[in-house]
């Protein structure tokens, strides 16, 4: 079955609006909703809702409506996405990955598990994350080192990819995790790969844009807050995130380049929180805050 967006395109003031309108009227429901950045220079975004070919016909009759009122004169237009796995293709062969005590290996490779490993088995799929990228490692690496320091009862990750990092958490920790993705088949490979890494239960994955999600108010607020994102929509919801980080709540952060690592830092300390240390891989940071 096809999957399909429908979007509309405006200024970012409009389309951070229209996000608004369109996360009140489909809510909880199982649509991605998301705004894309498309011409910097001028100021050009998109605000997109994410479906099933099956049900094209109800969902763009909703969306007309919520904007209606307010943006009668933007078109909606329709485009079909390509069902092909280019994750899956490009991350063909890759080899075990090791970040503190975690193992980060694909079916493959079982056979390199050692007694004292975290091992996380993660399949080249329709979801990105499976440890090889600098961010990812980072952050595995981190979270192994937050954990050991901190006490932690609850935790989010968000932007959830293949589900690696919120497994990550519950092999180290019995607590709950809430993990979130704008793609509806991200967040259906992350349960997939939770029940085959043995967490089943403890992690709450949900479909949710940024933080329009009542799951946010619901589990949180949130002793770790991990998002493996990228630079600038993570100094954008700085505020947002600090808002659902608990008292004294840690916070990893990477997607972030080297050069990009002050200008994060800036915008998280001017919503409060404090650097702890920041991990290099291959040209990429992980920044720990608190």
């Amino acid at each position: 079955m096809s999957e399909i967006r429908f979007f509309v395109s405006a200024t970012e003031q409009q389309t951070n609006r229209i996000l608004d309108l369109m996360s009140f009227e489909f809510g909880e429901e199982d649509f991605a909703i998301a705004t894309t950045e498309v011409d910097e220079k001028n100021d050009v975004w998109e605000a997109s809702i994410y479906l099933m070919i099956e049900d094209e016909g109800d969902v763009l009759a909703r969306v007309q409506s919520a904007l209606a009122e307010e943006f009668p004169d933007l078109p909606v237009q329709r485009e079909v996405i390509p069902d092909i796995d280019w994750i899956a293709k490009s991350l063909e062969g890759l080899t075990p990955v090791r970040a503190g005590r975690f193992l980060v290996h694909g079916s493959h490779d079982r056979d390199k598990v050692q007694v004292n490993d975290l091992a996380i088995e993660i399949d080249a799929g329709q979801a990105f994350g499976t440890g090889h990228h600098g961010t990812t490692a980072g952050c595995l690496e981190m979270i192994d080192s937050v954990v050991r320091s901190r006490k932690i009862r609850n935790a989010l990750d968000l932007g959830t990819g293949s589900g690696v990092l919120a497994i990550a958490v519950r092999k180290l920790l019995p607590v709950p995790v809430l993990a979130t993705d704008i793609d509806p088949i991200a967040v259906r490979v992350a349960a997939e790969n939770g029940v085959r890494n043995g967490v089943p239960n403890g992690i709450e994955f949900r479909t949710a844009p940024g933080f329009h999600s009542t799951a946010f108010s619901k589990y949180g607020p949130f002793d770790l807050i991990i998002a493996n994102i990228l630079a600038r929509p993570l100094m954008k919801m700085a505020p947002q995130l600090v808002n659902h980080l608990a008292p004294g709540g840690s916070v990893i952060l990477s997607g972030i380049l080297a050069a990009q690592r002050w200008k994060v830092i800036a915008a998280y300390n001017g919503a409060g929180l404090k650097h702890v240390r920041t991990i290099w891989r291959n040209g990429w940071v992980t920044i720990h805050l608190q």
